[in-house]
């Protein structure tokens, strides 16, 4: 019922840029939370950012002043804008779509930052 579509995903050099984003469809509320975690081989999902249909933000301390969330409530579409990437930041990037009730997940999107 509820497909998210991620894009934007690829290999940088250690400094450039990148711009994800993920548009949600089906039968979506218009109260809802949108963002971003991301997944390293052999570690946990963490927290990147999130963005409320009320344009309210968070950020992981990791990303705070480089990555930039944003959404576009009448398309049901986030994005994030990453900013002096770090080869740390080399995952994969999740988008989430929380409303009340089940969370839905993308399907990932690979960042690779080379040094």
């Amino acid at each position: 019922q509820v497909q998210l579509e991620e894009s934007g995903g690829g290999l940088v050099q250690a400094g450039g840029s990148l711009r994800l984003s993920c548009a949600a469809s089906g039968s979506i509320p218009s109260i809802n939370v949108m963002g971003w975690y991301r997944q390293a081989p052999g570690k946990q999902r963490e927290l990147v950012a999130v963005i409320t249909s009320g344009d309210s933000t968070n950020y992981a301390d990791s990303v705070k002043g480089r990555f930039t969330i944003s959404r576009d409530n009448a398309k049901n579409t986030v994005y994030l804008q990453m900013n002096s990437l770090k080869p740390e930041d080399t995952a994969v990037y999740y988008c989430l779509l929380k409303v009340f009730g089940p969370d839905y997940w993308g399907q990932g999107t690979q960042v690779t930052v080379s040094s």
